[in-house]
């Protein structure tokens, strides 16, 4: 059991980052689908966060850009330098986006509660 708030969170922020290493190619999931993998259903924001720090962690910041919010919205995209990069690297994928949203989110999602067991 982690030992303070810091640590907890540190941890947190790991778990996410392994599910985001899993992400397929050509793939999307969302923030509220890592939170419920991850048994914290109500921590979106959380996994939010994560994922704005994880700009230089090893092999998760190369697949930020797969995680968007339910409905498939690049809300994301002002971490990214530039901000346009996350569509980019999502359409050198086949992920089609129009007005900073997936297209045909629902055949893009990739739910870790349901591919990961």
């Amino acid at each position: 059991m982690p030992s303070s708030k810091s640590e907890r969170k540190r941890n947190f922020f790991e778990d996410v980052y392994d599910v985001v290493r899993l992400i397929p190619k050509g793939r999307v999931t969302s923030y509220g689908a890592i939170a419920r993998y991850l048994g914290t259903g109500m921590s979106a924001r959380m996994v939010g966060w994560a994922m704005n720090a994880a700009h230089g962690v090893r092999g998760v910041g190369t697949k930020a850009h797969r995680v968007v919010n339910s409905q498939g919205l690049l809300t994301g995209r002002h971490h990214f330098v530039p901000p346009s990069s996350m569509q980019s690297s999502l359409e050198k994928e086949g992920v089609k986006v129009k007005k900073h949203q997936v297209q045909d989110f629902e055949k893009k999602f990739w739910d870790p509660g349901k591919e990961l067991i």
